[in-house]
């Protein structure tokens, strides 16, 4: 480990690996595909990519989200649900 990731480390707010994105999405849904471009486009500022998943293909996640989409996960927490706020999304990514 470089002196620099040491630093990079002790600084509150500062990511030392890129996040875990989940989007739970549907076809046809224009909310979903504006949460995707715009995540997608934050993913290739900061490195990640977003794992895209199906709530109708998952009986469960149907259940659970069926009329909140688009929902983004970050590192496991749900942290948008019906929209995606840029402000906030840049917040987190720091």
């Amino acid at each position: 480990m470089t002196w620099w990731d040491r630093l990079r480390r002790k600084r509150p707010g500062t990511r030392s690996r890129p996040p875990s994105v989940v989007l739970y999405t549907r076809v046809g849904c224009h909310l979903c595909d504006d949460a995707k471009r715009l995540l997608e486009e934050y993913g290739g500022r900061h490195g990640f990519s977003v794992n895209e998943v199906d709530i109708d293909r998952h009986p469960e996640l149907k259940a659970r989200y069926d009329r909140c989409v688009p929902v983004v996960e970050v590192d496991g927490k749900v942290r948008f649900r019906g929209k995606v706020n840029e402000a906030l999304l840049r917040r987190l990514l720091r």
